[in-house]
């Protein structure tokens, strides 16, 4: 029986959606895997839209749901049709969006909210004991999911990310960019990603590593 993951992305580009290498990695290692996939997003505005030739803002307004689409190559569905009984685990690419779209982390640190489907679609998952896999700067988001005490990685310890990570009530475990970090009592698996990689081979290194573990964890329907 084929594994079934669900896939929450948060636009589309590193600066203001989900990040496109990590989510297209992690889509395909998920299908070389022989994984069944569907991505979702939540149906909402972008918090802004970045030029990403220039780094700067611009005055226009995205949705993030139909961003993500970009990647998703239009099959994605709104985040409230996530329905954790029919999957067997959750990934969360990174990307700034997950902390400007499916968070205000990158406003509020550590005492930052997340978007509400979001948050119960991936505390769904944790209330079932399904497995989680959080990438790049998602990690950011584990206090919120599944309480304090819970242990993940953002890469190095002396990130900002990781010191407000653990002022939520997280525990922070440095890793090496080609490394997962399992809190197997909670069943999420991290990896640093783009907090570290200096190319695209070296997200690849640590986010096939995951979704392997995460496929490992998932026991199918």
């Amino acid at each position: 029986m084929s594994k079934k993951v669900a896939v929450i992305l948060s636009g589309c580009g590193v600066y203001d959606g989900a990040e496109i290498h990590e989510s297209v990695i992690t889509l395909l290692r998920l299908d070389q895997r022989g994984a069944q996939v569907q991505c979702f997003a939540p149906n909402v505005a972008q918090m802004h839209v970045i030029n990403h030739l220039t780094g700067e803002e611009m005055a226009e307004s995205r949705n993030v749901l139909i961003e993500a689409a970009r990647i998703a190559r239009g099959n994605v569905e709104d985040v409230r049709e996530l329905h954790v009984e029919h999957f067997d685990a959750l990934i969360l690419p990174g990307g700034f969006g997950v902390a400007k779209n499916l968070s205000d982390f990158a406003l509020q640190g550590a005492d930052c909210t997340v978007q509400a489907d979001v948050l119960a679609a991936a505390q769904a998952f944790a209330k079932a004991g399904k497995p989680i896999g959080l990438i790049c700067i998602a990690p950011a988001l584990a206090v919120k999911i599944f309480g304090a005490g819970v242990t993940c990685t953002l890469g190095s310890a002396e990130d900002p990310a990781a010191e407000a990570l653990q002022a939520m009530g997280g525990s922070h475990q440095a890793c090496a960019v080609e490394d997962i970090v399992e809190d197997s009592a909670h069943k999420l698996v991290s990896t640093p990603a783009y907090m570290l990689a200096q190319s695209i081979a070296e997200a690849a290194s640590g986010i096939n590593k995951l979704v392997d573990r995460v496929l490992e964890l998932a026991h199918p329907h």
